[in-house]
């Protein structure tokens, strides 16, 4: 089968796993929180990036390659953490990583996922990363610290826009629990949905399996107030600092929205900024990520990374455009994996690997660096 000529696009992966996903998943996958308006900005102002198309240029052959701190990779996107990915599609973690060493690309695996760093560490290409969701407490810092660099993941990110839960209203009219509780409402929507029902069956239900060996198997928590943020403070300056002098690789803040915070992060010895406003889950009152990104160009010239609301190869040339050096996915990558099980994340890399090649085509772009000086 040709997956090209059914699932084109994104938006095709995208129906497809609304289809085979409990509803409560969906919501749980799909939702922002408010009246999801962030969401909806990061989406129209992606929109709003226009180029001018190039004519009478020839042949274009564009070279993707792209230097990330340190490394080169064959396309500037890798998958950025979802927590409890195992929820959305069983042994969610594990086949995402597989796909990610497969492409050469970046996996992160969050704090708050259903596997744990050593049971991904088999799967893992050179490229792990490990998203902390800071813990109040230094031992369990360091022993953290400690199984991700044992694991293989040699960078960290510290996401840093989690500072308090957020409502996700659509999740929580969803009836979803920490860890999930399948009620009759519940289990209605599961038996609608055999193949996530029968890989849910084979793997266990999904668990924050980190966190509960700190946590000691807390249950019955809301989804948007779960375990993790029992155990979890908001960081400030100093908790920066002390995580700069424990972790020897790549350091990068995740959740930057403000240009006025990127001098004090570079100060700090951070490597990298990941502008991120957390795909519009955790505050809707805020900009598009792709609107904040010029003036955090201008204040730095560490490499950025953005996320939020990026669909397609254009909204990668878009970010690009504006002064990101690499771009993330999430929900993409899930929403691939659950419309095609292990064979999706492949098949959006390819997606999104054409879908660059067309528009730099289009621009007489060939290389990533060009882009810039294509946009009106």
């Amino acid at each position: 089968m040709d997956l090209h000529s059914q699932y084109p696009a994104l938006s095709d992966l995208r129906a497809r796993a609304r289809r085979r996903v409990p509803k409560f998943v969906w919501e749980f996958l799909d939702s922002a929180t408010g009246n999801e308006h962030t969401k909806a900005r990061n989406r129209a102002a992606l929109d709003r990036v226009l180029f001018e198309p190039s004519i009478l240029h020839g042949e274009i052959t564009p070279d993707l390659s792209t230097n990330l701190l340190g490394q080169t990779y064959p396309l500037p996107i890798g998958i950025a953490p979802v927590g409890m990915s195992g929820l959305i599609w069983p042994d969610a973690e594990r086949l995402l990583a597989k796909a990610a060493k497969a492409a050469n690309i970046p996996y992160s695996l969050s704090t708050v996922a259903s596997q744990t760093p050593e049971t991904i560490s088999p799967c893992l290409g050179d490229h792990g990363w490990f998203q902390m969701y800071p813990p109040r407490d230094e031992t369990i810092r360091k022993d953290m610290l400690e199984r991700a660099r044992a694991s293989g993941f040699s960078t960290l990110i510290l996401t840093v826009d989690v500072p308090v839960a957020s409502r996700r209203e659509r999740q929580v009219r969803s009836g979803l629990t920490t860890p999930p509780r399948l009620t009759p409402r519940l289990l209605a929507q599961v038996a609608t949905r055999p193949a996530w029902a029968m890989g849910t069956a084979r793997m266990g239900m999904p668990r924050m399996r980190l966190i509960d060996e700190y946590a000691e198997n807390l249950t019955g928590l809301s989804s948007t107030n779960h375990a993790g943020y029992l155990l979890r403070t908001s960081p400030d300056w100093t908790y920066l600092a002390w995580l700069r002098e424990h972790w020897k690789g790549p350091l990068i803040v995740k959740g930057v929205m403000r240009a006025q915070d990127v001098p004090h992060l570079q100060a700090a010895g951070v490597d990298a900024i990941w502008v991120s406003n957390h795909a519009g889950r955790q505050f809707d009152g805020a900009q598009a990520t792709i609107d904040a990104l010029p003036a955090i160009r201008a204040a730095t010239d560490l490499p950025i990374i953005l996320d939020s609301g990026i669909e397609t190869g254009l909204d990668i040339l878009r970010a690009l455009a504006l002064g990101a050096n690499f771009v993330m996915l999430g929900r993409g990558f899930h929403y691939a994996l659950a419309a095609l099980g292990a064979k999706g994340p492949a098949h959006l890399v390819d997606i999104l690997d054409k879908d660059l090649r067309a528009n730099m085509g289009q621009l007489g772009a060939t290389h990533l660096d060009e882009v810039s000086q294509k946009r009106i």
